[in-house]
Formats: structure tokens, sequence, C-alpha cells
């Protein structure tokens, strides 16, 4: 007896073994037959082995076994009847293990089993008429993959606990049963491959469980599911695999409410509707798990709907080629969704687009090249998606590109000279990729340039000193890459620069201490063990020179250089004192009572902070904000002359023939001489900084109470609901009017409710309403305070 059938022996000495799991192991052999002398074993698992020969008889012995895994050998002949005694058995699979011949009846008999796996094998003859009559406890039923044959039983309806029946590959025909329309469980039907006929039945209508449907490669001729409450999705290859199909009548999409895939794409599709939009698309926005669209290679003609920005925030695919038919089209926004694939190169024919954002999807691939012909382009968000490769030299030559948002993907490469050629760029947000290389010393060419992001890179090298003539430069992050070198002194001189990061670096020298950087802090410099500065930045101390040659030499540069300095500054002050004695003698006519203070602002920067004055960031247009050009001049005067804490300050205006507004940084009876009722204080007109400090705006309509006029009538109303009733009865505008809105707007803020609110009719007003809860206060509150 060699060493093999010694093992193969002594596993049939182990009587009270309940598990046997020998899976994904090089066993090779037959399988022991000793086994059938372990009549307690349960699980019985010898997958993804070597075995040869048959399938032992003798398991049929083995009672008690719930589980059989036999699966991935290479095992021969046909599965024995014998496998029909084991009336426990819940789990048989036998996966692609070389079986051929028929399948025993005996094994439709075992009343327990939950899954049969038979798949990949060369199993032939017919499935029984009476599949089912005895396994009411099958889930799933795999049989693809063989060589039967004959007609798909009626009985299988009789699975009434069935989740998966997958018979494709095999040589099936004649029509699909209507008795499978019963199977209310059933999720997942796969009969691809097959020779079946006829139509779909209705029935399948009644499979509401259902999220898969494979009926492929078969000769049916109609695809018909109105009146039905299917979901889940049609296979995207039906095209191929009905070959013969004439028509799909679905009476209305939006009714699939949990249609997850619709493929519509390369087909002679036409809207039949009357009106130019394309109105199916608005029916899908019903369908609220919608991930993937495809209506690419249609010959549709009409207007895409404003409703396909409602479709579902789970979209994964909608970027059809044919986009690029949209002559016209000024705007693509599909950004946050799970869209995947390649950006389409069809999207270079939309020869108008101005705002491309694709961000936060799933798409990879390159940026195609002739993005570069977009000259139209102004707005291009492609961030948060799997991008790859270097970005095209093309793109570089969008000259009137404003904003350039490539962050979050894995774009390599050097970054090339041709940066500078963006001359009207805002915003170039390249972080979190993979860069390499070289800063481009050509960046600062960038006179527009607001916003610079380059952190988590590759980059080495030097921060290019010419980096200070980036004059409008705000936000500037270059941390998490392998920069050297010294921190350009240049950098002081961008006094607008609020955010600079440059942490996680290999930097060393001085941190510089004027312009900007007085306000910076740690933070900003974090990891970079060789810098040394002030105590503030929590660094090195830098080392003094005290070597008297060097203090000498101090010395004899000190002294000239202060003669100098004085007499120059002597020659300015004259000068300057010389300019204002002769203004003060030409009067000169100046259009807006404005501070002289005020600094000045690029027109860039305005553009950008305001969307281009989009309505977004209009903080107002009541009824003489936009209209009545003459209040202008009365606002300004009043906000020039006033100075308060809560008051927002203006940091800028513009004025011409056709356009006047102020800008303000965000959006008063006492600290002032003559009191100011505003008369329209509500929520919009109240803004909050940084430090949570309220700000009073839009003083359209206030009024200035000169003297001892402690009341002034008006015929101005304010905003119904926040305004005393006084004010609006009988016109009267004073002090306390401000106080009663403030009051309504503490109520608003504590019980969660407008004054508008629909609930507040004719004598219920919030104010009412709180009153009559006094008692009972905890009742109005808002519950999420």
């Amino acid at each position: 007896m060699n060493s093999r059938e010694a093992y193969q022996e002594e596993l049939g000495e182990l009587v009270e073994l309940q598990r046997l799991s020998l899976q994904n192991n090089s066993l090779t052999g037959e399988i022991p037959h000793s086994l059938s002398h372990c009549r307690e074993l349960q699980v019985l698992a010898l997958s993804f082995n070597q075995f040869t020969g048959r399938i032992p008889e003798a398991i049929g012995s083995l009672s008690n076994l719930e589980g059989l895994y036999l699966g991935y050998n290479k095992l021969a002949g046909g599965i024995p009847k014998e496998m029909g005694n084991l009336r426990n058995l819940k789990f048989l699979s036998l996966t692609s293990s070389g079986l051929s011949g028929p399948i025993p009846v005996e094994i439709f008999n075992i009343s327990s089993l939950e899954v049969i796996d038979f798949r990949s094998n060369s199993l032939s003859g017919s499935l029984p008429m009476d599949i089912c009559k005895h396994l009411p406890n099958l889930q799933m039923l795999y049989l693809d993959g063989n060589q039967l044959s004959g007609h798909l039983p009626a009985t299988l309806s009789l699975c009434g606990e069935l989740l998966s029946l997958s018979l494709f590959y095999n040589k099936l025909a004649g029509s699909i049963p209507r008795e499978i329309g019963n199977l209310s469980k059933l999720e997942y039907i796969n009969l691809n491959r097959n020779s079946f006929a006829g139509s779909i039945p209705p029935s399948f209508g009644n499979l509401t469980a259902l999220q898969d449907l494979q009926l492929g490669e078969t000769i049916f001729k109609i695809l018909s599911l109105v009146q039905n409450h299917l979901s889940g999705s049609l296979p995207s290859g039906i095209g191929t695999w009905l070959p013969d199909l004439e028509g799909i009548y679905i009476e209305d999409l939006g009714n699939l409410r949990r249609l997850q895939c619709l493929n519509l794409a390369g087909n002679q599709l036409t809207d039949e509707h009357s009106t130019s939009e394309l109105a199916f698309l608005t029916s899908l926005t019903n369908c609220n798990s919608l991930r993937k669209l495809w209506i690419g290679g249609n010959p549709l003609k009409g207007i895409i709907p404003n409703s396909l920005g409602n479709l579902s925030i789970s979209l994964e695919r909608l970027i059809p080629t044919s986009f690029g038919c949209l002559q016209k089209l000024q705007g693509l926004y599909i950004s946050q969704n799970r869209i995947h694939g390649s950006i389409p190169s069809g999207l270079c024919h939309l020869t108008n687009l101005g705002f491309l954002d694709l961000s936060s999807n799933k798409l990879f691939g390159t940026i195609p090249s002739c993005f570069g012909n977009l000259t139209g382009l102004r707005n291009v968000y492609l961030h948060s998606n799997g991008l790859d490769s270097e970005i095209p030299s093309s793109l570089w030559t969008l000259r009137d590109l404003l904003v350039l948002n490539l962050s979050s993907n894995f774009l390599n490469s050097q970054l090339p000279l041709e940066v500078g050629s963006m001359k009207s760029l805002v915003a170039l947000d390249l972080s979190k990729n993979q860069f390499s290389g070289n800063i481009p010393s050509t960046i600062p060419l960038l006179q527009n340039l607001l916003q610079l992001y380059l952190s988590h890179n590759k980059l080495q090298g030097h921060i290019p000193p010419n980096f200070g003539d980036l004059v409008s430069l705000v936000y500037l992050d270059l941390s998490a890459n392998n920069l050297s070198g010294s921190i350009p002194k240049s950098l002081e001189a961008l006094k607008y620069l609020k955010y600079l990061n440059v942490s996680f670096n290999k930097l060393q020298g001085e941190i510089p201490n004027g312009g900007p950087f007085a306000h910076f802090t740690a933070e900003s410099f974090i990891s970079n063990p060789a810098l040394c500065g002030a105590p503030r930045f929590q660094v090195m101390a830098c080392e003094k020179d005290t070597r008297r040659s060097t203090k000498s030499l101090l010395l004899k540069c000190i002294v000239p250089l202060s003669v100098l300095l004085s007499a120059i500054i002597l020659v300015v002050l004259f000068i300057l004192w010389k300019r204002r004695h002769t203004k003060s003698e030409t009067p000169v006519q100046v259009d807006l009572p404005l501070p002289r203070m005020h600094r000045m602002i690029p027109h860039q920067e305005l553009l950008y902070a305001t969307s281009y004055f989009g309505e977004d960031n209009l903080i107002g247009k009541g009824s003489l904000g936009m209209g009545a050009f003459k209040s202008f001049e009365v606002e300004c005067e009043v906000m020039r002359n006033i100075r308060h804490r809560n008051l927002a300050k203006i940091i800028s205006s513009c004025s011409n023939l056709d356009f006047k507004a102020l800008m303000w940084h965000q959006y008063l009876h006492h600290d002032y001489s003559n009191p100011v009722v505003h008369c329209d204080l509500k929520p919009s007109n109240v803004l909050l900084d940084d430090d949570m400090v309220a700000h009073i705006s839009d003083f359209g309509i206030a009024k200035l109470l000169i003297g001892n006029e402690f009341m002034k009538r008006t015929k101005t109303l304010g905003t119904i609901g926040y305004m005393a009733p006084e004010y609006g009865s009988e016109g009267i505008a004073s002090t306390k009017g401000d106080i009663y809105s403030y009051g309504i707007m503490l109520m608003e803020t504590f019980v969660g409710k407008k004054p508008t609110d629909e609930m507040f009719m004719e004598e219920l007003t919030l104010k009412s309403w709180v009153e009559s809860s006094t008692n009972n206060i905890m009742e109005v509150i808002d519950a999420n305070l």
C-alpha cells in the first residue's frame, strides 16, 4: 500500500468527522471511496483541485450531507443516481468538472435542495417535465454551458422560492412557458444562446423582483413590455442577440421606477411627439435608479429639455457621441454622477461650447486633443475622475479660457512652458495628479490669475522667483511636492495673497516676513525641516552672522544709503506737496462720492468673484436696487458717511450709463449722529462674516431721521410679514419699526417658519401664533434646535 492509498484509508477512519474542506489545493487522483465511512459528514468541499475519475457512488450513503462541492476538477463520467439518496442535501455544486450524460431524475427529488449548480459541463438530455414538483426550497438553478435540449418545463413555476434561473448556452427550444411569470421572487433570468421562439409572455410583467433579464440570440420578433411592472434592465447587447427583433414597445419609460440601465443607441429611433423637445427624456426623470443611458446613433431631432437636469444623481453613463451634432450647445453640465468610460471626441464638434463640466464621475483615458479647437471654451471642469496620460498641448492654446480644473486625476508628465500662453486664466487647479519636473517659469505671465493649485504632485526644483509678478494672485497651494530651495522673497509683493500653502516639501532658508506673510501661520509651512524664521511659524530660528567684518561692511553701506534715502524722501515729499497744492487750486468733478481709500481691484477678479455679475451673487434688486439710478447716488452718500461695526462695508463700485452696482464684502439707530431707519430688515438683508458677526445690507429704501425727527412718513413699503403694522397701514417709518422687524427675524430663527408661510392666513400671523403658545413654548420651537 503506497502513501496515497494510506491517507485515503485513514480518511475513512474519521467516523466523527462533520466538515472536510480541501478546496484550492493541487490534490490529484480519485476521490477517496473511503469517505463513505464518514457517516456524520455534513460538508464535503473538494473544489478547485485536480481530482480525476468518476464520482464515487458510495457518496450517496452520506445521509447527513448538507453541502457537496466538487466543482473545478477533472472528473469524468456522469452524475451517479445514488446522489438522490442525500435527503438532507441543500447545496450541490459540480461546476466545470468535465461531467457528461443526462442529469439523473433522482436529483430533482431531493426536496431539501436550495442550490443546484451544474454549470460548464457536457450534460445532455432534456429536463424532466416535473422538474420542480419536489423542489419547493430551490432558490438557484444554474445549468448553463451544457448541451441540454428539449423544451423548458412549465413546472418551473412550482419552484416558488426561485431567485436565479440560468440556462444559457444550451440547445433548448420551443416557447417560453407563460407560467414562469408566476415566479414572483425571481431576480435573474438568463436564457441567452438557445433556440427559443415566439414572443416573451406578457406574464413576465408580474416578475416585480426581476433585476436582470437575458434573452439573447433567439428568434424573437416582438418584445412587448407595456402595462407591466418590470424593473431592472434590458441587456446592452439586445440588438446583436435579437437580430430579427422588429419592435420594442414601452408605453411609458417613466413608469419603470427601478430602471437602472437603458440602451437605445445605434438604432433609427425618432421622437413622434409634436413638440420640438425630446419628450421621452422628460419621462426618464421619474426613473430615480437610472445609472446608465445610451441614446447615441439615432436620428433624433429636437431640443434637449431642461428636465434633463433632473435625471438621477446616480447616473453612470450619458455622454452619447451624437452630442457633437448639437452645434448650438453652449453649456454641458454632467457632474457628480457615476458616468464612466472615455470622453468622446464627438464633443469637439460643439463649436459654441463655453462651459464644460464633467467633474466627479468615473471617466478614464486621455483628454481629447481636439479640445484645443473649442476656442469658445471659458470654463472646463474635469476634476475628480480617472483621467491619465499627459495634458494635450492643444489645450494650452485656449487663450480665452478662464477656469481650468483638472485636479484629482492621474495626469502625468511635465508641465510645459506653454502654460503661460493662457493669458485670460483666472483659476488653474492641477492638484492631486502625478505631474513631475519643474514649475514652469512662464506661469507668472498669467497676470489675471487669482487661484493656483499645484499641490500633491511630484514637482521638484525651486519655486520660480518671478512668482512675485502674479500681481492678482489670491490663493497659492504648492504643498505635498518635492520642491527645494528657498521661498522667493518676491512673494512679499503679492498684496492680495490670502492663502499660501508650501507644506510637505524640502524648502530651506528664511521664511519672508513682509507683505502677506505677516498674516500667514505655521500651517502654511509644515514639514519643511530646513526652513527658519519667526517663532510664530514654529520653525527654527535663523542663524545671525556676528562677524566683525560683516558689521564693518554694514556700517560702511548703511551711512551713505541712509543719506541717499533721506534725500529721496525729501524730494518725494516735495513733489507730493506740490501736486496736492496744484489739485487744490483746480476743482475736479467726481461722479461718485465714495472714499478714495478703497483698494484697486482688477476687473477680472470682480468678474470671477461675482460669476460675471450672475444672479446667484446678487444681494438684492428691490424696487430701487435695479431700476432707479437716481437713488444710487443717495445710497452711496448714506454709506459714505456711516461708520458702524454691524454695517456691511463697500469694497468698490461700478457705474456707467447702463449699469450701476456696489461691491460689498458680504451681506443703526445708535453710534451715529443721525439715526438711519432701514425699513426693510429681513434675513436676506443680514449677512454673516467669517466670525459670525452680522452685517446689514441693502439700504435701497432707508430713511435718514435728521435732528429730532423720530418718525418719517414714506410711501415706500418694506417686505410683507417683516414690516411693522403701522408702517404698512400709515406709511410711518421709525426706529421702533426696525425693532419690530428684528423681533420677527428672531421668531423665524427659533420656530423655523417664515412669516410668509402658507399656514399664516387672514388673522393668523407668525407673531400671533407664537403669542398663543407662550404657555407651551416647546411646541413651536424648531426641533432642529
